[in-house]
C-alpha cells in the first residue's frame, strides 16, 4: 500500500483496512462497500487511550465560542491553534463529515482572520502570545496546508504562511552574541535566545520545509548550532554500551538540554524539547539524541514538574522518534500519567500554577498531542 506524507499508515487505519479486506473476501467480489466499512469498524476496538482522546476532543469542541475560537483563558489564537493540532493528531481533517471536522473548519477560519496577523506576518501580537504563539500558529498552518476544506481556505493558509515564515527567518538574523545566535526569544527583535521559544520556531521551519516552502538550509544549520549551545555539561555513565556516545576518557555520557546557552541545569521540559528539536532538524543519529534520551530515562517526568504538559508533549514525541527502549518507556509513562489524571469532563488541568493559569484548553490539547503519537497523523512528528 502506498501512502503519502499526509496519509500515513496508522494503527487505526491498518485495522480498518484489514477489516475491509476481510469483509471483501467474506462477501465475495460483489460485496457491498457499506457492509465492508461497517464490518471493518467493528474489528477496531477502541482502548483506554482512544476513549481518552475522544473525550478530550469533545471537551475542546465544547469550549469553542461563536467566533470559532477554542480557548478558556488568554491567548485565543494560540490556544485555538493547539486545539486544531490536537484534532488533526487523531486523524480529523476539515473536509470530513463529522462534528470534529466542522469545529476544525471554524477554528481554522478564526485563526486566519486578518486582524490576528500583522502586516509583517506576526501572529504573536494580537493575543499577546509573542513568539511562542507565533511559532505554534505557524506550525499549525504548515501542518494544515493542503488540508483545508476548500481552495479558498487553502489559499488563505498559504498566504498567511509566507509572511509568518519570513518573520521567523528575520528574527533569527537579529544580531546576537555567539552563544545565542541561531535561536529566538520573546519578540521578533529580541537580541538573546532561549530553547523554550526556539523549539516552536524550529518545528515551524521544518514543517514548512516539508511543505516545500522556502526555508534556507542555513536557517536550519544556525538552529542546530543554537541547539548545540543549549546542550548541558555531560555526566558520565558507569556502564558502557555501544548505543551511548563515549566521552574523552572512554566512559559514556548522559546529557540534557537547558533553558539558555551556558547553563548547566538540565530540566525535564527542556531536555524533552531539545531532543525533539534536534531530531526534527534531521540529526537522528547525533550523540546528543542518545545522551538526551538516556537522561530522560534516568530523570522521568513527575506530575509536579514545572511546565509538565509542555514537557510531556515533547517527551512523548521525541522518545517515540528515538525508538527502542526509549519509545517503549515513554509510551508506558505517558499513558499512565495522563490517563490517571484526566478529569471526568475529558480535560486535563495542570497541578503547577504556572501552567494551570494558562487554562484547561492548553493542558488538554498538549495531553492529546502526547497520547496521539501512536497514530502518526501529523507529518512534523514522523521520522
Amino acid at each position: 500500500m502506498v501512502v503519502n506524507d499526509r496519509d500515513k499508515y496508522t494503527r487505526r487505519r491498518a485495522m480498518q483496512t484489514a477489516g475491509a479486506l476481510l469483509a471483501s473476501s467474506w462477501s465475495g467480489s460483489h460485496s457491498d462497500p457499506v457492509i465492508a466499512e461497517e464490518f471493518s469498524a467493528r474489528l477496531y476496538l477502541a482502548d483506554a487511550t482512544d476513549r481518552a482522546v475522544q473525550q478530550a476532543i469533545d471537551f475542546l469542541i465544547d469550549k469553542q465560542d461563536s467566533e470559532g475560537a477554542i480557548a478558556d483563558r488568554n491567548h485565543p489564537v494560540t490556544m485555538t491553534s493547539l486545539a486544531i493540532m490536537a484534532m488533526a493528531s487523531i486523524g480529523t481533517q476539515p473536509s470530513d463529515n463529522s462534528k470534529f471536522a466542522h469545529s476544525m473548519r471554524r477554528a481554522i477560519d478564526y485563526v486566519l482572520k486578518p486582524v490576528h496577523q500583522t502586516k509583517e506576518g506576526y501572529f504573536g501580537q494580537y493575543d499577546s502570545s509573542r513568539m511562542y504563539g507565533h511559532g505554534i500558529t505557524t506550525l499549525m498552518l504548515t501542518e494544515m496546508l493542503g488540508m483545508g476544506v476548500s481552495r479558498d481556505q487553502n489559499r488563505r493558509i498559504f498566504e498567511a504562511l509566507a509572511p509568518a515564515i519570513a518573520l521567523i527567518l528575520a528574527a533569527q538574523k537579529v544580531p546576537k552574541s555567539r552563544r545565542h545566535r541561531g535561536g529566538w526569544r520573546y519578540e521578533p527583535t529580541s537580541r538573546d535566545s532561549d530553547l523554550s521559544v526556539s523549539v516552536w520556531q524550529v518545528m515551524a521551519l521544518r514543517s514548512a520545509k516539508n511543505d516545500s516552502l522556502n526555508v534556507p538550509k542555513q536557517a536550519i544549520d544556525f538552529a542546530i548550532e543554537f541547539l548545540q549551545e543549549s546542550f548541558a555539561q555531560p555526566e558520565l555513565l558507569t556502564t558502557a554500551t555501544s548505543a551511548t556516545p563515549a566521552g574523552e576518557d572512554g566512559a559514556l555520557v548522559r546529557c540534557g538540554f537547558t533553558y539558555m546557552p551556558g547553563s548547566r541545569q538540565s530540566t525535564f521540559a527542556m531536555t524533552s524539547a531539545g531532543l525533539l528539536a534536534i531530531q526534527v532538524c534531521g540529526l537522528y543519529e547525533s550523540p546528543m539524541v542518545t545522551s538526551a534520551a538516556e537522561w530522560l530515562l534516568k530523570y522521568p517526568p513527575e506530575k509536579n514538574d514545572r511546565f509538565f504538559f509542555y514537557g510531556i508533549y515533547y517527551y512523548a514525541q521525541a522518545m517515540h522518534q528515538a525508538g527502542g527502549k526509549y519509545a517503549k518507556t515513554a509510551e508506558e509513562v505517558t499513558s499512565k500519567m495522563l490517563l490517571d489524571s484526566q478529569k471526568t469532563n475529558g480535560s486535563w488541568v495542570a497541578e503547577n500554577s504556572e501552567e494551570r493559569n494558562v487554562g484547561a484548553v492548553y493542558a488538554t490539547s498538549l495531553a492529546v498531542l502526547s497520547l496521539s503519537v501512536r497514530y502518526h497523523y501529523l507529518p512534523i512528528y514522523q521520522r
